[in-house]
């Protein structure tokens, strides 16, 4: 190993997510307490021989262990988070940014959800709330920042889900042999109705009357889903509520919102189940269309499901995930091993993420390159609501990507010489970009010095000096 690898606060954490002492994890390793202090200390380099008995002993990935895992607040967010303007001026060094995401992640997760608080705060101002700090702290942000706590990954419900899920799979369709689990297992009776029988929601269970209906309206892979959600709900009611139980939600609404989605990931895990559908991708090279023939689902459940393949030993492509709407709004956001996107503002104009609602239908790849170097493969296509809007504006974009080094497992980069084949130049939010000549700039990228030259106009509409 030609790099030496520090990796002290990740072994403490390792630790104390797995509830144990210094002597204790040291003697499961092999070592002595005073070395895993050296260690934890940042005082000895991690080896190689130790890796692998941590991947032994722990089910670690070495690799994510090593780069970090991608889950907790990287530099990259801390950079936009301090090129904001109310904190700009402090000139905080790149580097003491980097060493505080690496020696402290808590403290960069705390301020990460500070800064977010302050946002939405500032939000909820503007549109005529009433700015309690205590308030500001969304249900959506929170539930996202507990699902890439765990790289959205639930080895519990994985593993039953996949009991069950085997055991209901029909080549035809999922669809009966979830509606009968619901009658037989659990006396459930589920039926499809009218929308106009359902108001303004979708699905709905009558717990007394033991009775699930669904929109007619709902197209036949969400009629599908709904009914494995609603088995989820009963049939792994234990796990999920002691892994919400856990995660100590900070109030009711956010209570509802994790325990739903948890469930949901549940449903997907059953329709497509982890082993069947790992095999499935790799002998299909990823192919969504393929993939939805194979399992029912569509493509916003086969996307989704691709980021849930984390399983020690058994990973798939570690993808990352965006869903957009016309108007840029992000509304889901799942990331891989890597997310090279801005944490808290929108896409880069150089994605062709939102090229795809002007290719409905089509899908949409590009190779980027992010400021650090990172390559990336990625594919974007158009998909519709469950239940189609009356208005326009219905479509929704799905964004997906890897790490280059993968690509080459993905049937829609068979046509790409990836060794070769122009790559795009793309950057976090604009504010926190370090790259100098874009046309798109839509913002000057905070704590430079501007290079503005009123005798001549540049490409760029905010030049800055580098470095």
């Amino acid at each position: 190993m030609s790099t030496k690898l520090f990796l002290g606060h990740r072994l403490r954490r390792l630790r104390r997510d797995h509830g144990l002492s210094q002597t204790a994890m040291a003697q499961s390793l092999g070592v002595s307490p005073s070395y895993l202090n050296h260690l934890e200390r940042n005082q000895r380099p991690v080896t190689a021989a130790l890796l692998l008995r941590l991947a032994e002993q722990y089910e670690v990935d070495i690799r994510a262990f090593a780069a970090g895992g991608g889950h907790r607040t990287s530099p990259e967010a801390l950079t936009e988070i301090f090129s904001d303007a109310m904190l700009r001026d402090l000139g905080v060094p790149r580097h003491e940014l980097v060493e505080l995401a690496n020696n402290a992640p808590s403290v960069a997760d705390a301020i990460a959800r500070l800064y977010r608080i302050v946002q939405e705060s500032g939000a909820r101002l503007e549109t005529g709330g009433d700015g309690d700090i205590r308030s500001a702290v969304t249900p959506e942000s929170w539930v996202r920042d507990y699902i890439q706590q765990h790289r959205n990954h639930y080895p519990a419900l994985e593993e039953a889900a996949e009991t069950l899920g085997g055991a209901l799979s029909d080549p035809l369709s999922m669809a009966e042999p979830l509606r009968r689990r619901l009658k037989e297992a659990w006396g459930i009776d589920a039926r499809v109705v009218p929308q106009a029988e359902l108001g303004n929601v979708s699905q709905d269970y009558d717990a007394d009357r033991r009775r699930f209906l669904i929109s007619s309206q709902l197209k036949l892979e969400n009629r599908t889903f709904a009914l494995a959600y609603q088995l989820a709900l009963v049939e792994f009611a234990g796990v999920i509520d002691r892994m919400v139980e856990k995660a100590a939600p900070p109030d009711p609404g956010i209570h509802q919102l994790l325990h739903m989605s948890l469930a949901n990931y549940a449903a997907g895990a059953i329709m497509m189940p982890y082993g069947r559908f790992l095999k499935a991708c790799e002998d299909m090279r990823y192919s969504i269309d393929h993939l939805c023939g194979e399992f029912g689902a569509n493509v916003e459940q086969v996307a989704h499901r691709f980021t849930t393949l984390n399983r020690p030993g058994h990973r798939g492509v570690p993808f990352f995930m965006l869903r957009v709407d016309p108007a840029g709004n992000i509304s889901k956001r799942y990331a891989g091993d890597q997310f090279p996107f801005s944490r808290f503002g929108g896409t880069c104009p150089k994605w062709n993420l939102h090229a795809a609602f002007q290719a409905a239908g089509q899908v949409v790849t590009q190779l980027i390159e992010t400021p650090d170097g990172q390559r990336f493969f990625t594919v974007a296509r158009t998909i519709e609501r469950p239940i189609k809007a009356e208005i326009s504006g219905g479509l929704l974009a799905i964004g997906l990507g890897c790490d280059i080094s993968h690509a080459h497992k993905l049937h829609c980069a068979e046509a790409y010489d990836l060794a070769n084949a122009p790559v795009t130049p793309v950057g976090p939010a604009c504010a926190a970009c370090p790259r100098v000549d874009c046309a798109l700039r839509a913002t000057p990228p905070t704590g430079r010095m501007l290079a503005v030259d009123r005798s001549r106009k540049t490409i760029s509409p905010f030049p800055f000096v580098a470095g």
